[in-house]
């Protein structure tokens, strides 16, 4: 499922034109991608958590020659389902 087809079932539910529902749909995604951006968690009750979480710098290796390179530190958004969709998905 993409954001056109899940604004697409958003528009069939609540009666709203695609448009507008893919407008929702954006909405939230970008409130979403705000709230991380400035390190706030975002806890959506019945689904999920979504959180930021520090990568720390790090040494790797390029796989093609071997050498050493430096991997730099990074933010990463992570994503811990709610209990009710972990159960949803087992069974």
């Amino acid at each position: 499922m993409n954001n056109a087809d899940l604004a697409d079932v958003i528009a069939n539910d609540h009666g709203l034109t695609k448009a507008d529902a893919r407008k929702v749909v954006d909405a939230v995604f970008s409130s979403i991608t705000d709230a991380a951006s400035k390190g706030e968690e975002v806890s959506l009750n019945g689904f999920g958590k979504f959180k930021v979480k520090d990568s720390p710098a790090r040494e790797g290796r390029n796989p093609s020659t071997g050498a050493t390179i430096q991997i730099a530190a990074s933010k990463k958004l992570g994503f811990s389902p709610a209990k009710a969709v972990k159960d949803k998905l087992n069974g």
